[in-house]
């Protein structure tokens, strides 16, 4: 799927704190390659100012167990304790690259893993807050959420940045303008790379 005419598929992964929502907002705008972002299917309900296609799909849950079991999904996961799934569309990837674009996918380790099994050649970017006493000052900073929810949360976060390795590039994300012109180089070269193979 990565022929000349075909786009690439970039995976960015994070724990919740790490900012990768901010920082691919960033990147999105100043992307050196004709990048889009994959929208994600839900079975939560949207959130105030949320816009169903553009933030999520969001269908309810007969219908998403139904593309499940139908194999519509490129990968898809059940939250944790929350009864909530979450996939990825194979359709709405293969339209971008068949549209010659580079489809970011913003999801989890798990998900990750699912979709490097089907594209070996992905681009894979762990985004981290730099260390785990970071991350907890982050989550604990935000003061929306309990105790014990951010215990949970940390529990999954460090499950995630233990798995940091299995991607390709890691990016510290100390500095939002930094992180962000570090992925645009990841993203260059990849593209400098992939013309030197057509040559």
């Amino acid at each position: 799927m990565t022929a000349n005419n075909r786009g690439r598929i970039v995976i960015i992964s994070g724990p919740s704190g790490a900012g990768k929502t901010t920082v691919l907002a960033e990147v999105l705008k100043q992307a050196p390659v004709p990048l889009v972002k994959s929208v994600s299917t839900t079975t939560r309900r949207p959130r105030p100012a949320e816009v169903d296609g553009e933030d999520y799909h969001f269908i309810s849950a007969e219908e998403f167990e139904k593309r499940r079991l139908r194999g519509d999904f490129l990968e898809c996961f059940e939250v944790f304790g929350s009864g909530q799934w979450y996939g990825t569309l194979e359709s709405e990837v293969d339209k971008g690259l068949q549209d010659g674009k580079w489809v970011v996918l913003e999801i989890d380790v798990q998900g990750a893993l699912e979709v490097i099994k089907q594209f070996p050649d992905a681009i894979t970017i762990f985004v981290s807050p730099g260390g785990r006493e970071e991350l907890e000052r982050r989550l604990r900073g935000r003061g929306t959420e309990s105790d014990d929810a951010v215990e949970r949360r940390l529990e999954e976060a460090y499950h995630e940045m233990d798995q940091a390795d299995r991607y390709r590039y890691q990016v510290v994300n100390d500095d939002v303008r930094r992180a962000v012109d570090e992925i645009r180089n990841i993203l260059s070269s990849n593209c400098n790379t992939e013309k030197k193979q057509d040559d």
